[in-house]
């Protein structure tokens, strides 16, 4: 029931195939979409570029996404200031099943979030402000939960507590973030845990660095940088930042903090067998 097409991205090997398919299974399935209306589509990847503001990458389901439009993503608002294609050239709408990157949204959305054209930006803000004041609310019940969590473990485990690795994370695209999270999280082990108290898009901030301050977690900055004002804040409260370009190259690092913080294992070994064949008593 489902086309295989091996594809190399190096080489450029079975793409005229992939596209090929493409078109015929949407043929076959007879799939088609409403290119009137308001667009409705899916935030596919979201970021911070210096000097254009948040860039969102999105993908239309649904109606015609036009300059000029009011948008609502996720927790995020703003009126299309402009479109790109995937060449980067700009263009004036796009239509269904056409990914397009969007300038104007009030920040970057999540990865996965709805997208809708709204009628104004009053309606728009009311819904992505109680849209925000939903998260924070469920962050502080998580986090009130884990504090709560711990309180009663430390009761019952005097000795053999586990230890915490906190961390932060700030990456160029909401994607990586997310990745560095879960690959994170996953080093969690019966000793050691790894905590993300916080994971953002953009370069890194003085309320990241007091916030990584307050926490006592390590700030992993993947692709982005400080601003002076967190620079400054970094010497006065001493908060260990490290930059990464790799991925695998983060969680080295954490896995090896880690292993630090493990107890040390006891084995015996048997290096030999004595057998006392007889005792002088002197």
């Amino acid at each position: 029931d489902t086309i295989f097409v091996p594809v190399s991205a190096k080489t450029g090997q079975g793409i005229d195939d992939l596209l090929e398919s493409l078109a015929l299974q949407a043929e076959v399935l007879e799939l088609k979409a409403v290119t009137d209306g308001p667009a409705v589509g899916l935030v596919l990847e979201a970021s911070i570029e210096k000097g254009r503001g948040a860039v969102a990458t999105l993908l239309v389901k649904r109606g015609t996404l036009k300059s000029g439009d009011m948008v609502l993503a996720g927790q995020e608002f703003g009126r299309v200031r402009a479109l790109f294609d995937e060449s980067g050239k700009p263009v004036n709408e796009a239509t269904p099943s056409i990914p397009v990157q969007m300038l104007g949204l009030s920040g970057p959305p999540g990865a996965g979030d709805e997208f809708v054209v709204v009628e104004n930006e009053r309606k728009a803000r009311e819904v992505a402000l109680y849209r925000q004041g939903k998260f924070r609310d469920v962050r502080l019940a998580k986090q009130a939960g884990v504090r709560g969590g711990e309180d009663v473990f430390s009761q019952f485990t005097e000795e053999g507590r586990q230890s915490t690795v906190a961390v932060l994370i700030k990456a160029d695209v909401q994607g990586s973030a997310e990745a560095l999270r879960d690959a994170l999280s996953k080093l969690s082990t019966g000793e050691v845990v790894v905590k993300v108290i916080a994971t953002g898009v953009g370069g890194i901030t003085e309320s990241d660095v007091m916030l990584a301050a307050a926490s006592r977690a390590r700030v992993i900055a993947f692709n982005v940088r400080a601003d002076a004002a967190a620079r400054s804040a970094m010497k006065d409260q001493n908060v260990d930042v490290r930059y990464y370009s790799v991925i695998y190259e983060a969680i080295d690092d954490v896995r090896a903090a880690m292993t630090g913080m493990l107890s040390p294992e006891v084995r015996e070994q048997i290096v030999g067998v004595a057998q006392v064949r007889d005792v002088f008593r002197s």
